[in-house]
């Protein structure tokens, strides 16, 4: 398989939707085997191949890529949308597909797991698989398939009992999905995906993990899906308040917060809290005024509220400490699972756009707050977004806007509520009135987060920076 030719790869990592360097000038400049799946000698057989991608512009640098390839005598229609090309391989034509939408390929990552089931462990193929002590058998005769939808990784169920999530990028060194899973299965935690397995190796010296097996929320919900579906509801005659609509998110946003804070609570049993000094918040606040004065130039809209925000984070830096801890670091609704037992978080891999190493560092759990309530003004900032071609009157519009905020200044309040509530039971005031110091990091976060947003949709979706800009407008006002 090293005969592989560089181009027929860079031509399929371009088609794929998990691939980060789409856009970007790049060549595959080394590829290298990590380990050969068989079925005494039938096919498919699947080799795990590690791609290093060289960047030619000016920001320069590489990324390792996982693709795994299963591959065939002969062509296959039944996969060729996940066909890579063919190589002369062992005196003979060799065609390749990506593993992850071969069923037959992704059976011998199943029994991987099955035969770590005793021990704990199984070396396969070059391949380590691990397993977690509580976790349920498997049944070899589970089928997978392919989720869509997923961007920077790639997942597959096994039938109705587990979801397989193959990482794409990869760096050696721990995974903080695979290890904050791992400590939060053990601990009994009723709001995440219980962890079943893992597959790893070792790399010129360090660990480099693949991909993890969790239990599958069959029935859930995605929780953005069920927020916009509630706004839409509150916005579907805004004559009637939201409560009147049927469109109140504000129970559902209270159960979220205290589901958060259980979870920070237990990440804290494992990775305790942490006391850091001034130079902490000031290092803080550099990092946040550093990005928003980057996002100037992109996005003059924010001008207006340039120095308020600047004065903001001035107030973060004279702060006398933080506390920090592993947190998610990436949370917003649609990391959230409604089931018929509650809210579950998934996907604790951390922020996409950071290093691994990064990932890790313990942060204040205030910034998976702020991320929260960013999250419920999208939600109702997108489906005004949808709504905005319908032929409407004026006042009719007007109303929707204001029945649109009401929502979001609900479902916050009762979100802030329950978090606050399940981390002190016992403090009726923080419940309700965060400190003018807590208020002003949370604020913070939150117009950091926005000040991220605006960027992305500038470049983006020009027509939506209008929802992080009223956030910002909001924020300065205080």
């Amino acid at each position: 398989m090293n005969l592989i030719d560089h181009s027929l790869l860079e031509g399929y990592l371009v088609r794929t939707r998990w691939f980060g360097g789409k856009g970007r000038p790049f060549h595959v400049t080394a590829v290298r085997q990590l380990g050969e799946l068989t079925d005494a000698g039938r096919d498919p057989a699947v080799r795990v191949l590690l791609i290093t991608v060289e960047y030619a512009d000016d920001e320069g640098g590489t990324e390792l890529y996982q693709v795994p390839l299963s591959a065939y005598d002969e062509f296959d229609d039944r996969h060729s949308h996940a066909y890579v090309g063919a190589i002369e391989f062992e005196g003979r034509e060799r065609h390749l597909y990506d593993a992850v939408h071969d069923r037959d390929a992704m059976a011998l990552w199943l029994r991987g797991f099955i035969a770590a089931e005793p021990s704990g462990r199984a070396d396969v193929g070059g391949l380590r698989f691990r397993r977690v002590a509580a976790s349920p058998a498997l049944d070899p005769e589970l089928r997978s398939s392919p989720l869509t939808g997923e961007q920077s990784n790639s997942s597959l169920r096994f039938d109705d009992t587990a979801i397989m999530k193959l990482f794409r990028k990869v760096n050696p060194g721990l995974n903080a999905d695979i290890e904050i899973h791992d400590v939060l299965t053990n601990a009994g935690s009723e709001h995440i995906a219980e962890l079943y397995g893992w597959i790893e190796l070792d790399l010129d010296g360090e660990v480099l993990q693949l991909a993890m097996l969790q239990e599958l929320l069959g029935t859930a919900a995605d929780g953005f899906e069920l927020a916009t579906a509630s706004v839409r509801t509150a916005l579907a005659d805004p004559e009637l308040t939201v409560a009147e609509s049927g469109g109140d998110f504000g129970g559902e946003a209270a159960r979220l917060g205290e589901a958060l804070a259980e979870v920070h609570a237990a990440l804290r049993e494992r990775f305790p809290l942490e006391r850091r000094g001034p130079d902490a918040t000031a290092q803080l606040a550099r990092t946040m005024t550093e990005r928003l004065e980057r996002a100037l130039p992109i996005v003059p809209e924010i001008e207006p509220y340039a120095d308020r925000l600047r004065a903001l984070y001035d107030s973060v830096a004279r702060l006398d400490g933080l506390d920090v801890q592993r947190v998610h670091g990436d949370l917003h609704l649609g990391q959230t699972l409604r089931t018929s037992h509650g809210w579950r978080i998934v996907d604790f891999e951390g922020e996409p756009g950071r290093p691994f190493a990064e990932r890790a560092l313990p942060d204040s759990p205030w910034r998976d707050v702020a991320g929260m309530l960013r999250s419920f003004s999208y939600a109702p900032g997108v489906v005004e977004m949808s709504l905005a071609g319908r032929p409407t009157e004026d006042e009719e519009q007007e109303l929707r806007g204001e029945r649109a905020k009401e929502w979001s200044a609900i479902a916050r309040e009762h979100f802030l509520h329950g978090y606050a509530t399940a981390c002190d039971p016992d403090d009726a005031k923080a419940a309700t009135e965060l400190s003018p110091p807590l208020q002003a990091l949370l604020d913070a976060y939150e117009a950091d987060k926005a000040v991220y947003e605006a960027i992305y949709e500038k470049r983006n979706r020009p027509s939506w920076v209008r929802i992080p800009l009223d956030a910002l407008e909001r924020i300065a006002a205080r």
